[in-house]
C-alpha cells in the first residue's frame, strides 16, 4: 500500500514518525519547508510550501493518506478531490497527541477502518470509527470486498444490501462454481462464518425477499441487474517483475511465491505480468510467465519514466544507470493497470536477483 503521512507541527512530525514505523513499506512523510533537517526519521520526506498543492497531488498517487492534523483542514483540502467510494484512498485523521484517530473516507473499500484500528493499537491511540454496519458489528459486503480484493458492482447495491443488514435482514452469498479460485472464496467466507451456496450456469433467481452477493466473473455479470444483488467480480492481479540478466527461472518462479504467500495468495493468483522492454528477451522471465500460463506485457522506458512522476516512486540509482529506468517492478505494474490505476498489494520488494511488486486494479 503506498502511503503518505502529513504532519505540520513538530508535535505531529514526532507522531507521523511514529505511525511511519507501523506503515507497511514505512511510507512517505511530508513536512512543511520551515521544518527542513528538524526531524530525524529513516523514511523519506518530502519537504512542501504549501500543504494544499501535495494534498491534491498525493489524493491521486497513494492508496492511503494518514493526517496529523485538525480534521477541518483536511475536510476542506480535500473536498474538491473526493470523488467515489470505489477509488478514493483511505484518509485517516489523528489529533498531534495521538489520542484519537479517525476514519474520515473510504472506511470499506479503500480500507481506512482497518488501517485505523491498526495504526491505533501501534501508537496507543483510540480509534474512531463511524461507518453503522461497523459500529453494530456487521460485516459488510463491501468490507469483504476489500478484502478478498473484489470489485463491487454496481455501486448502487452497496447502500442497499448494508441497509438491509442494519435492518437485521440475512444476505445470502453464492459463488460460481467455474470461478477461478472458487475454493479460495469459499474458504474465506466459511472463515466469516459465512456459507456460501456453489452454483452452475447461471445466476440463480432471486427470491422474493432475498438479499445476495454473487461472487462472479465480470463477463458473466447480466446487463440487467436486481436492485437486492450485488456482484463481487475478482480484480486482476498484477505482478510487476524487474530482474538481473540471467536470472533462472527457478529463481522468478521462487520470489513470485514468496511475493504471493506476503499477500496471502498463490502464484496462480497472478492475471498478468508487466516489465520493462528491455527485458522482453530474458528467456527466465519468458519461461516464468509461460509456466504460469500468463500473459507478460513490456513497456518502453518512457512510459516507466512516467509513472515513476506521476506516482513518485522511488527509484534504484543502481537500475537505472544499468538499464537507463530505476523504478522496473512498481511502474511497470501501474503502466499495466492503465489510467484507472490500482492499489499497491505489494510494493517493491527485492528477492535473489529479482524484484517484484504486486498491483490490484481499481
Amino acid at each position: 500500500m503506498r502511503t503518505a503521512l502529513f504532519a505540520l507541527t513538530e508535535g505531529g512530525a514526532q507522531l507521523v514518525r511514529r505511525l511511519a514505523e507501523a506503515v507497511e513499506g514505512g511510507g512517505t512523510i511530508y513536512l512543511p519547508e520551515r521544518m527542513r533537517g528538524s526531524v530525524s526519521t529513516a523514511h523519506d520526506i518530502v519537504y512542501f510550501a504549501r500543504l494544499a498543492d501535495v494534498i491534491k497531488t498525493a489524493f491521486t498517487r497513494y492508496d492511503a493518506m494518514i493526517c496529523v492534523m485538525a480534521t477541518g483542514i483536511v475536510v476542506r483540502m480535500l473536498a474538491p478531490c473526493v470523488e467515489s467510494k470505489l477509488y478514493d484512498p483511505a484518509v485517516l485523521v489523528f489529533d498531534e497527541a495521538g489520542r484519537h484517530g479517525i476514519s474520515l473516507l473510504s472506511g470499506h473499500i479503500g480500507g481506512a477502518n482497518e488501517l485505523t484500528r491498526e495504526l491505533c493499537a501501534a501508537v496507543g491511540a483510540d480509534p474512531v470509527i463511524t461507518t453503522a454496519t461497523d459500529v453494530t458489528g456487521a460485516l459488510a459486503p463491501d468490507v469483504l470486498a476489500a478484502r478478498l480484493a473484489l470489485r463491487p458492482v454496481p455501486k448502487s447495491a452497496i447502500q442497499v444490501l448494508n441497509t438491509a443488514l442494519l435492518a437485521g435482514k440475512e444476505i445470502a452469498y453464492y459463488i460460481a462454481h467455474d470461478l477461478p479460485h472458487a475454493p479460495f472464496y469459499e474458504a474465506q467466507l466459511r472463515a466469516e462464518e459465512i456459507q456460501a451456496r456453489l452454483f452452475h450456469g447461471s445466476v440463480p433467481s432471486v427470491g422474493a425477499d432475498e438479499y445476495r452477493v454473487v461472487i462472479i466473473r465480470t463477463e458473466d455479470v447480466p446487463n440487467e441487474m436486481e436492485p437486492r444483488t450485488l456482484y463481487l467480480v475478482p480484480r486482476r492481479l498484477i505482478a510487476g517483475v524487474g530482474c538481473r540478466a540471467g536470472v533462472p527461472e527457478a529463481k522468478i518462479l521462487r520470489a513470485l511465491t514468496e511475493a504471493c504467500g506476503m499477500i496471502g495468495r498463490e502464484p496462480s493468483a497472478i492475471d498478468l505480468f508487466a516489465s520493462t522492454t528491455v527485458k522482453r528477451s530474458e528467456a527466465g522471465l519468458l519461461a516464468a510467465a509461460a509456466t504460469l500460463g500468463r500473459e507478460i506485457r513490456f513497456y518502453p522506458n518512457e512510459d516507466l519514466t512516467a509513472m515513476i512522476e506521476r506516482y513518485g516512486l522511488t527509484e534504484s540509482d543502481f537500475v537505472r544507470q544499468t538499464i537507463g529506468v530505476g523504478n522496473v517492478s512498481e511502474a511497470a505494474a501501474l503502466c499495466a493497470a492503465g489510467e484507472a490505476g490500482g492499489r499497491m498489494a505489494l510494493g517493491k520488494t527485492a528477492f535473489e536477483k529479482v524484484t517484484v511488486a504486486l498491483l490490484w486494479e481499481k
